[in-house]
């Protein structure tokens, strides 16, 4: 099935003649919400809670392979786009009562983590829900608690922290490494997520690349993202780049960081963000971001792929208005903002991209004015996966060596790596 064509927005002739009308207020009104949503229920029946993304896997990746039959039982239950919140929440509702039964009967670690994984779960059951409603708050007020109870029993020091912005705060969690000794100044990277991401699960819950290296890690949640639009916070591209020299200032005068070893991770969408975090704030000493979306204005994640997309980020824009929306989406542009970046930089994306066609990787890249690093997985699509990923390096690992070897003052070569579905790596040099 072309799942891009059958996407497809209506005519273009027909574009912007539809008057859009609020059904409540924070509710997004789409076009091909409205018209395509059968197409949309059929597609989850014959493809399952993976339709648009590797959602399965990257929970397998965060929560770790208890969760396996739980992904089984995932598969089964939700057979259409509803299914999705309830599905969710029965299984987050499942693990907070084995982990509180756990913490009473003296057993911390299952208790841990089925904390944590609760605190997961809820977080997905939010991702369905577009309104500032009440069960949207109960969702976040449960996330927190049980991610809080998770802290609490977690095998390395964990904080809230708040970050000023324009007068209120973003919220983010703070991860000192496992044995971190008082007095000790370590790596530390900021994690931006994708526009689905959130910051409870960006360290895993166990063997993190970077928990595992000795790093520190910022997981953010920046204007619009998760938990901003409950604060009245919405997507600004502007307060991207506010936010980053914030997070540099708050990380500099941390006491467990080494100010000189600070990088930035970013993730699907936040390798746009990323991008934007760091332009203005040369303090960072390098950058990795894996999955790429950089399309101008967007267009082939908003209007050719699956409509949930462009419904959640209406959502984190704050805009209901379709037609508001189209114009807002041409201020998410990486010109002007790229061109600044002259840190080491690397990216990673998939020759067969759905969300952001090669294309426009190439382009971002070109204008980097520093060291660069570009690895094109063969045939593989926005969620990094089938031969070239299995055979060849492992991205994510990549990027954690990588980003080592960055902090730590090792000189790269800037080259583009095309890795074949055989694992070979075909390296060519940037200028």
């Amino acid at each position: 099935m072309d799942r891009r064509r059958f996407f497809a927005a209506v005519p273009a002739a027909m574009a912007g003649s539809h008057a859009l009308a609020q059904t409540m207020p924070g509710e997004p009104r789409m076009r091909r919400w409205d018209e395509q949503r059968w197409v949309l229920d059929n597609l989850i029946q014959a493809n399952g809670i993976d339709w648009d993304q590797g959602r399965t896997g990257v929970i397998l990746r965060s929560c770790g392979l208890a969760v396996q039959a739980d992904m089984v039982a995932l598969r089964q239950r939700v057979r259409k786009y509803a299914d999705i919140v309830p599905a969710f929440e029965a299984l987050a509702r499942r693990r907070e009562a084995l982990g509180m039964a756990y913490e009473k009967d003296g057993a911390p670690i299952p208790a841990r983590d089925n904390y944590y994984i609760a605190a997961c779960y809820w977080a997905n059951a939010m991702w369905p829900i577009d309104a500032l409603n009440d069960q949207l708050r109960f969702f976040n007020q449960r996330k927190r608690e049980m991610f809080t109870r998770y802290m609490a029993l977690a095998d390395h020091p964990i904080e809230w922290v708040e970050l000023p912005y324009r007068g209120r705060s973003l919220s983010a969690v703070w991860h000192l490494p496992p044995g971190y000794r008082k007095g000790e100044r370590v790596r530390t990277i900021v994690f931006v997520p994708g526009m689905d991401g959130f910051k409870e699960r960006s360290v895993s819950l166990y063997a993190d690349h970077f928990m595992q290296r000795g790093y520190a890690v910022l997981a953010i949640e920046g204007p619009g993202y998760w938990e901003a639009p409950l604060r009245g916070i919405f997507v600004d591209v502007k307060g991207w780049q506010e936010f980053g020299r914030t997070c540099m200032d708050w990380l500099r005068a941390r006491p467990e960081v080494d100010p000189d070893r600070i990088g930035v991770i970013g993730s699907s969408f936040g390798t746009f963000f990323s991008a934007i975090f760091v332009s203005d704030e040369p303090r960072y000493r390098a950058a990795s971001v894996v999955g790429t979306c950089y399309e101008p204005g967007g267009h082939s994640i908003f209007e050719e792929a699956s409509p949930t997309f462009k419904r959640r980020f209406m959502f984190m824009s704050g805009i209901t208005d379709e037609a508001k929306f189209d114009q807002f989406r041409r201020t998410l542009d990486w010109n002007g903002y790229a061109q600044r970046i002259r840190i080491p930089f690397m990216v990673v994306g998939g020759e067969a991209d759905e969300l952001s066609p090669l294309r426009y990787g190439e382009a971002f890249v070109a204008a980097l004015a520093g060291p660069k690093l570009f690895m094109v997985y063969q045939d593989s699509r926005h969620s990094l996966a089938g031969p070239s990923v299995n055979n060849g390096p492992d991205p994510r690992i990549h990027s954690a060596e990588w980003m080592t070897a960055r902090l730590d003052g090792r000189p790269m070569d800037s080259e583009r790596w095309y890795i074949e579905n055989g694992g070979r790596v075909i390296r060519t040099p940037l200028a």
